[in-house]
């Protein structure tokens, strides 16, 4: 299956180190290589990147790699298909407007038999599953609110949708809209909460570290949630299987 990279934080941070090492698990030190993608928000507007080569040799992640981009809520995915050719369209994570605001969309896992009613307003462009669901997620969350919603009016219709999906197999996935990040766990999901005093992290896939304190401030607050931990010297927290929880200001706050 495929694997998860959420980032949200109180103050604009680059996920360069968390993306080295999630990279190489693009078709190097895993056999995710379907494709993968990122996408960044930067106050209403969103930076999209997605490419059907592995991320561990894709000139794209490379771009990400080197370049900083800061945002304050971050989503990204490595594919290993199970539904849809190996293309473009398919890969994660997908992006739709509802609201006049972003919607950035990844999921891990295999949804069988899923083919629900999907209206004009929200079309699958690929031929995925997960495409599938983020769709119906989206015409839901339409219908279910008139305009735009609180984040905790949000994560209560999140809590009633999630469960009708979950029901057809694997759903792990992450949502954002830049101003929180939601991620739910049918299997497999950990997140980190860094804070002050900030400390020196190592990478499990790659050898690079890092001394979070000298790039920070007392203030700063960030959550990473992943598929399985990116460093082998933090404190992960595990996800209950069929646990939702949404992150703001680098928070969990559910």
């Amino acid at each position: 299956m495929c694997q998860l990279l959420g980032m949200n934080c109180n103050t604009p941070t680059d996920v360069t180190f968390s993306f080295s090492g999630f990279a190489q698990r693009g078709g190097r030190t895993d056999h995710h290589a379907d494709g993968w993608g990122i996408a960044f928000f930067e106050g209403a507007g969103l930076r999209h990147f997605v490419d059907h080569q592995p991320a561990c040799e894709s000139p794209v992640a490379e771009l990400i790699r080197r370049y900083p981009i800061k945002s304050r809520n971050v989503v990204a995915h490595i594919r290993k298909a199970t539904q849809g050719a190996v293309a473009l369209e398919n890969c994660h994570p997908f992006v739709r407007e509802l609201w006049g605001r972003y919607w950035v969309f990844a999921h891990n896992g295999n949804l069988e038999n899923y083919h629900p009613r999907i209206h004009a307003s929200f079309r699958p462009v690929g031929d995925t599953d997960s495409e599938r669901a983020f769709c119906w997620l989206m015409q839901e969350l339409a219908k279910s609110h008139a305009g735009v919603p609180s984040v905790q009016e949000l994560t209560l219709t999140l809590r009633e949708l999630t469960p009708r999906i979950a029901k057809h197999g694997t759903f792990n996935f992450m949502l954002s809209n830049g101003h929180a990040l939601w991620a739910h766990c049918s299997t497999n999901l950990f997140y980190v909460e860094r804070k002050h005093p900030f400390a020196h992290a190592q990478l499990a896939d790659d050898d690079m570290s890092i001394d979070f304190s000298r790039n920070t401030t007392p203030q700063d607050r960030v959550a990473v949630v992943v598929t399985a931990p990116l460093t082998t010297n933090e404190e992960w927290t595990a996800f209950v299987p069929g646990e939702l929880r949404v992150f703001q200001d680098g928070f969990s706050t559910s």
